[in-house]
């Protein structure tokens, strides 16, 4: 088949897909917000309330994939799904939502439309659950554009929200997934529909924003965390192990770097010792670069076999010898930025470690390797000192900062944090991306703003500007 004939097939297929997806949402348009609330219900009790259920999507996204655990996907689907739900369940999100009667507005919410949902290969199990929860509450469609990797994944994760949708008497095609995916369909598909939700590498998520399609897009993550001379050494160390090792380092807020202030340094060195990790020599660490990044410098691109893999998988390839007990690598460095790939992001059983001479050195650190890799995504720090922790969020560019908590388990919302629950991490135009918050239910939804009369509230000069002195 020649391009040309690819690309009309691509049109025609994708055409057919947003033609059910469009049919189906105008019905869903027209459900009462009783109706989308027992939806959402029904497919969290249905899928995610089924631990054989969730087991057997686990296992089936592992085989399929080969990237992360089985035993961190079913606690992803179960965890974050049921938060999700509890975000949502209360929330009006049909008529009249909003009434502020002292400016004289009404807020009505009213769906989107059909979005297109990029589904990364780390999240195929999990991701089109919890968009479909925020989509039956907004009253959307949803087209998903699996991951090549997560094909079979998504489209079986679908079928099983769809089995609902039938169960419950909803249009089973408000939910669709294409079944072979290819980067002319995703880019048909960012044409056609009415909202793109891109999750997963920069250059779709560039593409997203490219298609002409209103989108919200992610930005890459390298989650980097600071050990301040005041920190519970014990704590931080297994907490760190616990978001580093979360399904392998799959997820985009696994602990990339630590910054440890030089006073604890070694002491810190230790704790990681007891909880498994491994540091590795120069030699080795040499090593585990060209294994990493098989064409540094010419090019940053990670090896796939690397990604999300067992201690065991990474060493073999790197030619490394380690223990048997190894959770994690460890690797010493100095530089930063683009002087060094071990700063950037490594979506693997891999952290960087760096010592840091107090506050503004680590600011310093968390900064340079932000402006190479992660830009706006997150950072962390564990510490007792207030002002550390304030200081830290005013001047990083992060759109999250994480205090005394793992950061895989806190960013995308946690039974223990106030943050929504999602699987889209927006990080603000430092990340290139126009949202710098979580991704949630209220970006499923456009707003018609009722605007009625109300006395008359403008201000004498003398209210308007108290409090200014102008100079002479």
């Amino acid at each position: 088949m020649s391009g040309k004939e690819r690309e009309t097939d691509s049109v025609a297929h994708i055409s057919e897909l947003v033609e059910r997806a469009r049919a189906a949402q105008r019905i869903a348009e027209g459900f009462s917000q009783a109706k989308v609330d027992e939806l959402a219900a029904a497919i969290t009790w249905e899928i995610v309330a089924n631990e054989t259920l969730i087991k057997e999507l686990a296992e089936y996204s592992f085989k399929e994939c080969r990237l992360g655990d089985v035993a961190s996907k079913i606690i992803k689907v179960r965890v974050k799904c049921r938060g999700v739900f509890y975000d949502v369940k209360n929330v009006k999100t049909v008529g009249v939502v909003e009434e502020i009667a002292e400016r004289g507005l009404v807020r009505i919410s009213k769906p989107v439309g059909v979005i297109g949902s990029l589904v990364p290969s780390t999240q195929s199990e999990m991701h089109p659950i919890i968009q479909a929860i925020f989509a039956v509450k907004a009253r959307d469609a949803v087209i998903f554009s699996p991951h090549p990797r997560g094909k079979l994944t998504t489209m079986k994760t679908v079928n099983l929200i769809r089995a609902v949708l039938k169960k419950y008497d909803a249009p089973q095609d408000l939910f669709l997934s294409i079944e072979e995916p290819s980067i002319q369909k995703t880019q048909e598909l960012m044409k056609q529909c009415d909202l793109v939700i891109a999750t997963g590498g920069q250059p779709m998520v560039q593409a997203a924003y490219s298609s002409g399609t209103p989108a919200y897009g992610v930005g890459a993550g390298n989650a980097i965390i600071y050990v301040d001379e005041s920190a519970d050494l014990a704590d931080a160390a297994a907490k760190i192990k616990a978001s580093k090792t979360f399904d392998l380092a799959a997820g985009c807020s696994c602990d990339n770097s630590v910054v440890i202030h030089e006073t604890v340094y070694d002491q810190m060195l230790e704790e990681f010792g007891r909880i498994g990790a491994h540091v590795l020599d120069a030699t080795e660490k040499e090593k585990l670069k060209r294994a990493i990044w098989p064409n540094w410098p010419e090019d940053h691109v990670i090896n796939r076999d690397v990604v999300a893999a067992p201690v065991a998988t990474i060493a073999g390839i790197a030619g490394l010898e380690v223990p048997e007990t190894a959770c994690v690598l460890l690797v010493e460095e100095e530089m930063t930025a683009t002087e060094t790939p071990f700063a950037g992001e490594k979506m693997c059983l891999v952290t960087t470690l760096y010592r840091s001479s107090g506050i503004d050195d680590a600011i310093r650190i968390i900064n340079e390797n932000h402006a190479y890799s992660g830009a706006g995504h997150s950072c962390g720090i564990f510490s007792n000192t207030p002002e550390h922790i304030e200081k830290l969020a005013l001047e990083t560019y992060t759109t999250r900062v994480v205090v005394n908590l793992p950061q895989a388990a806190t960013n995308t919302g946690s039974w223990v944090s106030g943050m929504p629950y999602t699987s889209s991490l927006g990080c603000g135009t430092w990340g290139g991306n126009i949202a710098s918050e979580n991704i949630a239910l209220k970006h499923y939804m456009n707003n018609t703003w009722v605007i009625r009369e109300i006395a008359n509230h403008e201000p004498t000069d003398e209210e308007l500007f108290s409090g200014f002195t102008p100079r002479p």
